[in-house]
C-alpha cells in the first residue's frame, strides 16, 4: 500500500524543521547502513543521536500524532525516532530494501520495520533528480512531493532514490510497526475506513449504516490487531 500524505508539515512547522537541521553538522549518510545498503548509499545524514536531529524529530513526531489520514493508513504501535539526510549532486542511493528490524542506537528500543516513510523538506523545484523509485506488486512508481508531503509505504518494496543532478534534495525518513503486520489487512482497513468517514459526511454518525460499518471496522481491527 503506498499513501501520500499531503502537508503533513504546514509552511510554518516546515520552516522550523528547516532551521533546525540546516543549522547543523552533518556527516557520511552511512552512519546507519546496514551491510547491503552501505554499498549503494551515497548521501548526507544528521548523527540520530544528535540534538539537531532529536528536535527536529520531535516536531515530526507531533505532526504525525495530529494527522488522522497517517493514522488510518499506518495504524502505528511504534515510530522510530525520524532521521534526516540530503543528496547533493551525484549522490544516490541504489536498489535496496529495509532491513526488517531497526534499532535505536544506545537504547533498548527496537521495532519490525512494516512500513518506511519519507517527509520531503525541499521544494521540488529547487533540484533535479532525487525522485523515490518504489517497487512492489502494484508496479513501479517514481515519487517527488512538494516540501511538507510524505508517503508512507512497505517496508518489503525495493526502492531506491535518483541521483541528484542539480540541487539538493532534503528529507526525513523513518520506519513504523504497525499494530496490523499484514500489508493487504491495513489496505482494506484503510479502505473501510475511507468510506465510513465519507459516509458519515453524507448521512451523518447517527445513521444506522454508518454505526455498522463502524462496528465492521473495529471487528476487524480486533480480529487483526496486536496493540
Amino acid at each position: 500500500m503506498l499513501i501520500a500524505i499531503p502537508d503533513l508539515l504546514d509552511p510554518a512547522t516546515l520552516a522550523d524543521v528547516r532551521g533546525i537541521i540546516d543549522a547543523a553538522e552533518w556527516i557520511d549518510g552511512n552512519a546507519t547502513s546496514g551491510h547491503q545498503s552501505a554499498l549503494a548509499k551515497h548521501n548526507e545524514q544528521l548523527p540520530e543521536d544528535s540534538a539537531a536531529a532529536k528536535a527536529a524529530g520531535k516536531v515530526i513526531l507531533d505532526a504525525l500524532g495530529r494527522s488522522p489520514l497517517f493514522f488510518a493508513a499506518a495504524l502505528p504501535l511504534k515510530v522510530f525516532p525520524p532521521l534526516f539526510n540530503r543528496y547533493g549532486v551525484g549522490q544516490t542511493f541504489g536498489v535496496h530494501v529495509d532491513s526488517a528490524i531497526r534499532i535505536q542506537r544506545g537504547t533498548d528500543f527496537r521495532i519490525r520495520s512494516d512500513l518506511s516513510m519519507t517527509v520531503f523538506l525541499e521544494d521540488p523545484t529547487a533540484y533535479d533528480g532525487g525522485e523515490l523509485v518504489i517497487e512492489d506488486h502494484y508496479g513501479v512508481q517514481r515519487v517527488k512531493l512538494p516540501a511538507g508531503h510524505a508517503i508512507l509505504y512497505p517496508s518489503s518494496s525495493l526502492h531506491k532514490v535518483e541521483p541528484i543532478t542539480r540541487g539538493a534534495r532534503v528529507a526525513s525518513f523513518f520506519w513504523i510497526q504497525s499494530m496490523v503486520r499484514d500489508d493487504g489487512a491495513r489496505r482494506i482497513l484503510f479502505d473501510l475506513d475511507q468510506s465510513v468517514q465519507r459516509l458519515t459526511g453524507q448521512l451523518g454518525g447517527a445513521d444506522r449504516s454508518v454505526i455498522e460499518l463502524t462496528g465492521v471496522y473495529h471487528n476487524l481491527l480486533r480480529r487483526w490487531a496486536d496493540a
